[in-house]
């Protein structure tokens, strides 16, 4: 969808509370997105009362913001998400394909569970023998601009001594 169209569809404001600023486009499936601020992305720490704005977003009538506040609630442990979710009215097709996770971003964690982005700096934790290349990479290397692998969440992509390796994401941690 054409950032013009989601703005016209959302009134130019976020999805999901209402908020103005900051707005992007976010993948909900291979043909849906939503428009969403910087906080109901996820970017930066964000108060656990944010998220109560998903109760009244489930009440969209737009099937791309219902399937991703169906799947935003999974996500949140407490009683008053579950509860919205389950009372959540959606066609029978739109569960569907809120259920179906096959567009769905594979999330990278390093060794202590932080979430991995594009771009990130890491450590290696332990040395690594790189296969076909003849080296170690030793522990305490810093990976810098690193690429995640889209299809697998153990792996990353990265270059040590000036060669482009594989990493996995359970040897590093996040600078």
């Amino acid at each position: 969808m054409r950032w013009d169209e989601l703005m016209s569809r959302s009134g130019g404001v976020c999805e999901f509370c209402g908020v103005a600023d900051g707005l992007g486009n976010v993948d909900v499936t291979e043909d849906d997105q939503v428009l969403l601020c910087g906080a109901c992305r996820g970017d930066g720490d964000v108060p656990d009362a944010h998220w109560r704005c998903l109760e009244g977003a489930a009440w969209s009538g737009v099937d791309a913001v219902q399937i991703a506040v169906w799947r935003r609630l999974g996500e949140i442990d407490e009683a008053w998400a579950s509860e919205a979710r389950e009372s959540m009215m959606m066609e029978p097709a739109v569960a569907a394909r809120a259920a179906d996770r096959r567009g769905a971003d594979v999330v990278h964690v390093d060794s202590n569970g932080m979430r991995l982005e594009h771009g990130d700096t890491v450590v290696l934790i332990k040395d690594l023998p790189v296969k076909g290349a003849g080296f170690t990479a030793k522990r305490g290397t810093a990976v810098r601009g690193i690429s995640l692998v889209p299809e697998n969440a153990g792996h990353i992509e990265g270059k040590v001594e000036g060669q482009r390796i594989v990493i996995l994401t359970e040897f590093v941690k996040r600078k």
